[in-house]
């Protein structure tokens, strides 16, 4: 028996890999967060499959599925939204399975920020633009932040800025914010991407927050700041496919 934590990716049941697919095809027990899942994944599971929604558990109640599912000798599917590497707990759920003896294994899947981008058409890294990208969230009712992530280190940078779990303090972000990347930088807000709800709102620092506001998105929303998310945008080309470099057969 196995638990298997699949991305489920930005929700759309066309997005998961085939990898993906197979396994909820083929676990009779998944677990799955109803508040970002787009219901047609589920679709993909076995018709007598048992399926456990986690929105409204704790980790000891999820544990306790997994470990009964376990002794039922069942794999599991778990689901989690865009890609486990990125805010889903699974340090916490591998480190109780591991205490219990239940093995595991992950499959990667479409992270947030990426289906954003795929909906914005935008590069996030832009030739002598900008070539890093900054992954990372906000402090509200969440676990505190390291001291050393602080925002405004990150907007030293200047990167493109990904911001999760952070909408509903997007006006006090876009004022931290504002002064290294200037209140005309281009910003995006980007609401359950790639499902039939998805709203896109494109702006600057100056006015996202009150487009972001008016909208009334309180949650399911990934925040985009930076120069490379600008519409008309000049850049050097790459020396990736630049004709005058030397490439060796």
């Amino acid at each position: 028996m196995t638990v298997h934590f699949i991305g489920a990716g930005p929700g759309a049941a066309d997005l998961l890999t085939v990898r993906a697919v197979n396994l909820l095809r083929d676990s009779p027990v998944c677990l799955y967060a109803g508040t970002y899942l787009d219901p047609e994944v589920l679709a993909h599971c076995a018709p007598d499959a048992e399926l456990i929604d986690t929105q409204h558990l704790d980790l000891d109640q999820i544990t306790a599925h997994l470990v009964a599912a376990d002794a039922a000798g069942k794999d599991v599917a778990r689901l989690c939204s865009g890609d486990p590497s990125i805010y889903s707990a699974l340090t916490e759920q591998t480190q109780r399975l591991d205490r219990h003896g239940i093995s595991w294994d992950v499959t990667p899947g479409v992270p947030a920020y990426a289906a954003a981008a795929a909906l914005l058409g935008a590069e996030l890294t832009v030739p002598e633009v900008v070539q890093s990208v900054v992954l990372t969230r906000t402090h509200a009712r969440s676990t505190a932040m390291p001291e050393t992530e602080a925002l405004r280190n990150f907007a030293h940078t200047r990167a493109t800025l990904v911001l999760h779990l952070a909408v509903t303090r997007i006006r006090a972000l876009a004022a931290e914010l504002a002064p290294e990347y200037g209140p005309d930088c281009p910003a995006a807000v980007v609401y359950r991407a790639s499902q039939p709800e998805q709203l896109i709102l494109r702006g600057t620092l100056a006015d996202i927050a009150e487009r972001t506001e008016a909208a009334g998105l309180k949650q399911a929303a990934v925040i985009l700041v930076g120069r490379a998310l600008a519409e008309s945008l000049s850049c050097t080309r790459s020396h990736l496919y630049d004709p005058a470099r030397v490439r060796r057969h």
